[in-house]
């Protein structure tokens, strides 16, 4: 019975396209190269490896962020919440239109945004 499972798995295996990525070395060490991650173009290269970098990050900085702040939480996502893409799309536009950003340290950056868009009421 294992056997046609098997020779199925197989054939599908030896159909798919082999992917030969190049390593990408992403850093961020400011909220303009945060920025640039999440407001990469979906269609060039290497773009699904900076925007899913922006979004690890993101939601990573984020979590241990709440989860630290206790009953004083910087900034209050509404119910239901925006998407994460729509969100990480709005800090990248709110990075570029201040040049002053761009230098801010990553962390702080990403959570000056979230308190300005998302602020506890």
């Amino acid at each position: 019975m294992m056997r046609p499972v098997l020779l199925v798995l197989a054939g599908v295996a030896l159909s798919l396209p082999a992917w030969s990525a190049e390593p990408v070395a992403l850093h961020v060490r400011s909220a303009g190269d945060l920025a640039e991650l999440c407001g990469a173009n979906p269609r060039a290269p290497e773009a699904d490896a900076k925007i899913n970098y922006c979004h690890g990050f993101a939601q990573a900085a984020v979590d241990l962020e709440l989860a630290h702040a206790g009953d004083r939480k910087p900034f209050c996502f509404p119910s239901p919440p925006p998407s994460r893409t729509a969100t990480l799309n709005e800090f990248a536009s709110w990075v570029r239109a201040n040049p002053e950003r761009r230098t801010l340290p990553p962390f702080e950056g990403l959570f000056r945004f979230l308190g300005e868009r998302f602020p506890c009421r």
